[in-house]
């Protein structure tokens, strides 16, 4: 490929990674753990927006378990906003390495 073709299809490959962040920003995933207990939503990018705390599980001689519950749910909601960043950046990153830039 002439150095020319590879700049256009950087600049190319940029201007989609762009788009694609910013509907990451818009979309949201929502992770929930102990049977809906504790939910926590994240955006596309992996910023927390929202903690969603069932009423029953405010119990101060529960407090551990709140926590834990609370924990797994950001963990939990992080993975899944790292995931769909992968698969909505999935195409780029393959085309970098068919051209040999690979990530």
């Amino acid at each position: 490929m002439k150095l020319n073709n590879i700049m256009k299809q950087a600049q190319k490959m940029q201007s989609q990674m762009m788009q694609i962040q910013e509907k990451l920003a818009e979309e949201t995933v929502e992770a929930s753990v102990g049977g809906g207990m504790v939910k926590a939503v994240f955006t596309g990018q992996g910023d927390l927006v929202e903690i969603k705390i069932d009423p029953e599980v405010i119990r101060p001689e529960d407090k551990e378990m709140l926590e834990d519950l609370v924990t797994a749910a950001v963990n939990e909601g992080l993975k899944m906003s790292k995931d769909l960043m992968s698969e909505r950046m999935g195409s780029i990153t393959g085309a970098l390495g068919a051209m040999g830039l690979g990530m």
